[in-house]
């Protein structure tokens, strides 16, 4: 594998419209600049996953995600409970503003998003201005990489590096919930 990015490089590739691979709570993800229509669809072709799935946004604090969201229909309790769960390791599917681009929402109405604890995940966030695209990097339907030397070299190839650091070891993937309904999609 090629040298791990530093932080200003992982930021410089995002800036330009590149992929990276980076850790989070559980498993290696794949990131780029959600903003960014070539970069999320290239991302996707990497992963072999259908742009209609949607992806889920990872930040450092809520005012990076504020743009993507429509919190006012959620209600004070429902979001309350959300807020309570940030940071971390706790994704939440929250309405959309007409601002979130398609190509994130892919057929949903609603948005995946995660304020992280992670400190690479925070650092990165806060050092590129914004939130980033986090699945998880590997093609779709195989398993996740856990560690740094379970990443798929065929992905690594595709992608313009990794970060340095160690996932948060948690033992599988954050859930994801509903916040107007609390419906578990994964456990």
């Amino acid at each position: 594998m090629s040298t791990a990015l530093t932080l200003d490089d992982a930021v410089a590739r995002l800036k330009s419209g590149g992929v990276i691979a980076y850790p989070t709570e559980a498993v290696w993800g794949l990131g780029c600049d959600p903003f960014d229509e070539a970069a999320v669809l290239r991302l996707l072709a990497i992963k072999q996953r259908p742009v209609e799935k949607g992806l889920i946004l990872i930040a450092a604090d809520l005012a990076q995600l504020q743009p993507v969201l429509d919190l006012a229909t959620v209600s004070e309790a429902r979001l309350a409970e959300v807020l309570a769960s940030w940071p971390g390791p706790n994704t939440w599917v929250l309405p959309s503003s007409a601002s979130a681009p398609r190509w994130i929402t892919g057929a949903h109405a609603g948005i995946a998003v995660r304020i992280s604890a992670h400190p690479t995940v925070v650092a990165l966030c806060r050092a590129f201005g914004g939130p980033l695209v986090s699945t998880s990097a590997n093609l779709a339907g195989a398993p996740s990489a856990f560690n740094r030397d379970q990443l798929d070299p065929a992905v690594l190839a595709l992608v313009d590096g990794a970060t340095e650091g160690e996932t948060g070891g948690l033992d599988q993937p954050t859930p994801i919930r509903d916040a107007l309904s609390g419906h578990v999609f994964r456990g």
